[in-house]
């Protein structure tokens, strides 16, 4: 089970590319990178999620948890390009339309 996590910042804001497996193990790091960058971030939190082979409720749990963070801090959270399999997960646990879902270009 691995993950690799890539944060890049651009004017203020931030931009955090994921790939691998988030799962129960790798979860934690993605959290401590999410929370980190909502905290920095001027406005906005990009999670490109494109390259995430697979995602379980423990990687959904962790995205919720941005988000309320980031709405509590009045920042905009939003999911760039999730694979299928995050795709899925998502629609399975309804929150499809509770994250803001863009497709990059």
């Amino acid at each position: 089970m691995s993950i690799e996590i890539q944060t890049i910042e651009q004017n203020g804001n931030y931009k955090i590319q994921v790939s691998g497996q988030v799962d129960l193990y790798t979860s934690p790091n993605l959290r401590k990178s999410l929370l980190e960058a909502i905290d920095k971030s001027k406005e906005t939190i990009t999670v490109q999620l494109s390259h995430v082979e697979y995602m379980d409720s423990s990687g959904v749990a962790t995205l919720v948890e941005g988000l309320r963070s980031a709405t509590k801090q009045k920042k905009i959270f939003q999911i760039l390009s999730p694979s299928h399999a995050v795709r899925k997960v998502l629609n399975l646990s309804r929150l499809e339309t509770v994250f803001q879902i863009t497709e990059s270009n």
